[in-house]
């Protein structure tokens, strides 16, 4: 979900912030995988306290791939969700906190996803060494909410306490636009995004067959080729894997407060409360929850004239639009009439864009046509791509020659065919004559119907009446629009700062009004009225899913989406409208879907409650989140001493044994505790036998229902060090050239070659070429200390043996592990030693990773151990794994 385009935008606007992620990937010996170890330095040249999963937008790349095949079964899925995470886990490497947050609700397969990803964090504690001294949540679909919003109301409630590190340094992962808009709503000045890079036309498998190389119109149902002689290469992807990206907020910050400092401002200029408005005046160009005025879309840069208006605007308003997540309406009210004066101007300039994009389309086009041959060789001769000529099933030509002749001559036998020639189904011209093109050839394509005509006069009696199918002149009912549309911001707003889910509001219309719509706003009340009790999970699917997705919800309640007779057979059509809305796709239109009465829901679905099986009560029960640690966590000891005196009231959290974070604990029913086996939900993979890892129910701290979350920067908060060109360089550099920061790190030295390495390529290159980068480069000098550790950049070449004046184990040899030293440096200053730092300092524990170093098997799981031996670092006594069958693609032998 998001605000389509939004990312695009803002990445091109603001390039500075988009880093390329430096990945370590994990090897392999006589082939077996060797996981990276997550305990070593960031090779990113930055440390993150906490990572934040939204786990939708991990499971949906897992389960419905675009580059790849799908998983043949459930189990392969869980498996590569594991894998997703790893990956992701080593990239960031988080020290403190790992967060798992998954969208409600909990259907049966969000249920089994639960129960696979406590065995998955209960082994990565056990066996890790970079899990050693983390804090892992899980709050799964039982947890009511959205995944991302789970994750701000953690953040919102922790900053708010006394113990919370004001310079945590937060990584979230996650696709939606809108994470963005979050991450700056909290106001901590460390925050940075991680997400999958985007890489259009890449090659996609059928959707029947499953094979690379072929559309779903063109699938012939053939069988799969063998790839290899044994069929080895079957899982080789034909494609380069999916790469990460860095998006910092605090480069993003900088950026906002340059666009939006005003000078002789008559209020004092405050870049917090500037970047609060600007995340407010995001919401007009469209989100989760509303659609966007008639008039700002973002792809002709709607956020750039809100902004240019609102600094017009704002000397006479006399303050900010927004505080705390709270709108001044009166303010709001003078921006928007501003957008409406030039409304009838941004319609005509949209349509002068788009006939202009029609011609040169049309252009381009008719240069096409005449540039095409006037014929295609075909047979052995048919055009390849490089590299394919000598691929199996390619032609060979015995004589070549030959072959071109024939051609030759059966081109200059054909008869001349007219543009308007029709043809048979083998090929040749048709002696019916000519008929009329097809549309998919004519110069001009098909557009869709468009009766608002908006760039012409009366577009706004024509927008009303097509739209809403009321007149214009109707005020009272264009009242209504407009205060739902206001309400609908403020409750948004309020939502992204305050996490008040509960309050009761909805937007009941498809479309949005029209700015100049907007007169009176500053009378409208912006308060909710609250909300009912929340969805249970089965419930809030009835309201979301089609009559088509009935398979997931008990045989009575599928009944009353498909019942002539239910009560509510008017929630769930079978066919409906799809308002294009002047796009030109369907995904870009407006589905005319009925909106959901609550009230009538839940009465009809008192009537089938008596019906539920006792696992679908389980399901429809409302969950919370899981807080899990490792031996050598400090709150280890503190759990389990719960658990043996039995406790039954919540109990608070030790804010000095846990970083700072604060909340209840509570006894888990089902919770993982040491010496017991944790059984794998995955039959290809094993049991903890071994287990050390300690689970409990964990609650967020709570507060008054009208408690305010200040969204300020906190007191003690660092300001991370500016990375932008200053707008004085000039001025203040003395001549001294600007050099940008690319990555995280402002010191840090580009990659060079030592003495060995020139030796190096003097063997493994030609000599005399002349041509190469090296070629005429000499030696850096002996005394040079250059640093040989530095991971390879994106695009370059990896150079053979770079290190071979080293011995084997001195390559591997680095910095010890972060978790033995004191504190990680921030880059400015000492910090003071915060309660759980010196507790930490206490801890004699000390880990050594060999002991949890073992052979490990696809994902960095261990297998299951035969009846020869033991694992690794373990004694061999103990129970014998038996090998499984196999299963899948997966080999554990």
């Amino acid at each position: 979900m998001g605000v389509p385009a939004f990312f695009r935008w803002l990445s091109r606007k603001y390039p500075s912030i988009i880093v390329n992620c430096v990945e370590e990937k994990p090897k392999e010996c006589n082939g077996v995988k060797i996981p990276v170890d997550a305990s070593k330095p960031n090779p990113n040249d930055v440390e993150f306290d906490n990572l934040y999963l939204d786990m939708n937008g991990i499971i949906h790349p897992c389960t419905h791939p675009e580059d790849k095949p799908a998983p043949k079964n459930e189990d392969e899925m869980m498996v590569a969700i594991f894998e997703y995470i790893d990956r992701l886990f080593s990239i960031v490497r988080p020290r403190r906190l790992l967060y798992m947050a998954i969208d409600g609700v909990g259907t049966e397969f969000m249920d089994n996803l639960a129960k696979c990803l406590r065995y998955y964090i209960a082994d990565r504690l056990n066996n890790d060494p970079g899990w050693k001294n983390l804090t892992v949540i899980l709050s799964d679909a039982s947890a009511p909410g959205e995944g991302e919003h789970k994750i701000m109301d953690y953040i919102r409630r922790q900053r708010a306490q006394p113990n919370h590190d004001p310079n945590t340094h937060h990584c979230l992962c996650g696709a939606d636009a809108d994470l963005i808009m979050l991450g700056l709503a909290t106001h901590e000045p460390n925050f940075t995004i991680i997400r999958e890079e985007f890489k259009p036309n890449k090659p996609k498998p059928c959707g029947l067959c499953n094979q690379f190389g072929h559309e779903v119109k063109d699938c012939e149902g053939l069988p799969r080729e063998k790839k290899g002689k044994h069929d080895e290469l079957a899982d080789s992807l034909p494609c380069a894997e999916g790469e990460f990206i860095f998006l910092r907020l605090n480069v993003l910050r900088e950026y906002l407060e340059r666009e939006l400092t005003m000078a002789s401002l008559p209020f004092t200029f405050d870049v917090e409360r500037s970047i609060d408005d600007w995340v407010f005046m995001c919401f007009f160009v469209g989100n989760d929850f509303l659609p966007h005025l008639p008039s700002l879309e973002i792809r002709e840069n709607a956020i750039d004239r809100l902004v240019n208006i609102y600094k017009n605007v704002v000397h006479k308003t006399g303050g900010y639009l927004t505080e705390s997540g709270y709108v001044n309406l009166q303010r709001v009210q003078m921006i928007m009439l501003a957008v409406g004066e030039v409304e009838d101007s941004i319609f005509k300039k949209r349509k002068d864009d788009e006939d202009s994009f029609r011609r040169r389309q049309k252009e381009k086009r008719k240069r096409m046509k005449r540039d095409q041959p006037a014929f295609t060789p075909s047979g052995i001769l048919t055009p390849h791509a490089l590299g394919s000529r000598n691929s199996p099933g390619s032609q060979v030509a015995s004589n070549p020659r030959q072959a071109a002749y024939e051609m030759r001559m059966q081109n200059n036998s054909s008869p001349s065919i007219s543009p308007n020639t029709s043809f048979t189904s083998d090929g040749s011209p048709s002696p019916l004559g000519g008929i009329k093109r097809k549309a998919e050839d004519s110069d001009s394509e098909p557009e869709p119907e468009d009766n608002v005509r908006l760039w012409e006069a009366g577009w706004k009696q024509r927008y009303y009446k097509n739209k809403f199918d009321v007149d214009a002149a109707d005020e009272k009912f264009r009242r209504k629009v407009v205060q739902s549309y206001v309400e609908g911001l403020c409750w948004v707003l309020r939502y992204y700062y305050q996490g008040c889910a509960s309050w009761k509001w909805y937007y009941p219309f498809h479309y949005a009004p029209f700015a100049s719509d907007f007169e009176g706003i500053a009378d409208m009340p912006s308060d909710f009225e609250k909300g009912t009790k929340p969805f249970k999970p089965l419930e809030q699917l009835m309201g979301v899913f089609p009559a088509a997705s009935g398979n997931f919800l008990p045989p009575s309640w599928r009944k009353l989406m498909s019942d002539p007779d239910s009560s509510i057979i008017d929630f769930y059509p079978e066919d409906f409208a799809i308002d294009l809305n002047g796009k030109k796709y369907a995904w870009q239109g407006v589905a005319l879907l009925p909106f959901v009465d609550e009230r009538r829901l839940r009465a009809a679905l008192e009537e089938v409650y008596p019906d539920l099986t006792p696992e679908e009560t389980r399901r429809n029960s409302l969950g919370g989140d899981v807080l899990f640690v490792g031996k050598h966590h400090p709150l280890h000891d503190f759990i389990l001493e719960l658990y043996q005196t039995g406790s039954t009231e919540p109990v608070e959290v030790p804010p000095e044994l846990c970083h700072g974070i604060q909340g209840k604990f509570s006894l888990d029913e089902e919770a993982i505790l040491p010496d017991q086996i944790v059984c794998s939900p995955v039959p290809m993979l094993r049991d903890l036998t071994q287990n050390t890892v300690v689970s409990i129910n964990f609650k967020d701290p709570q507060f008054a229902e009208d408690y305010i979350f200040k969204a300020v920067m906190l007191p003690g908060a660092r300001k991370p060090a500016a990375v932008l060109k200053p707008s004085d360089w000039e001025k203040s550099s003395n001549g001294r050239q600007w050099k940008p920061q690319l990555g995280f790190n402002r010191d840090r030295r580009p990659v060079h070659l030592d003495q060995a390495a020139f030796r190096t390529l003097g063997h493994v290159m030609p000599r005399g070429s002349g041509t190469g980068i090296y070629s005429n480069a000499a030696p850096p000098p002996v005394t040079y200390q250059g640093n040989l550790y530095r991971p390879l950049l994106r695009g370059q070449a990896q150079i053979p043996k770079l290190m071979s004046n080293m011995r084997p184990q001195d390559s591997w040899r680095g910095p010890p592990p972060l978790f033995q030293q004191q504190r990680f440096d921030r880059g400015v200053g000492a910090e003071p030693l915060l309660p759980w730092n010196r507790m930490l300092q206490t801890q004699n524990a000390a880990f050594q990773p060999n002991q949890y170093q073992m052979l490990a098997g696809p994902g960095g799981y261990p297998p299951r151990r035969d009846d020869r031996g033991g694992r690794q670092g373990y004694p061999r006594e103990g129970r014998k794994y038996p090998l499984p069958p196999p299963s899948g693609r997966y080999n554990w032998n």
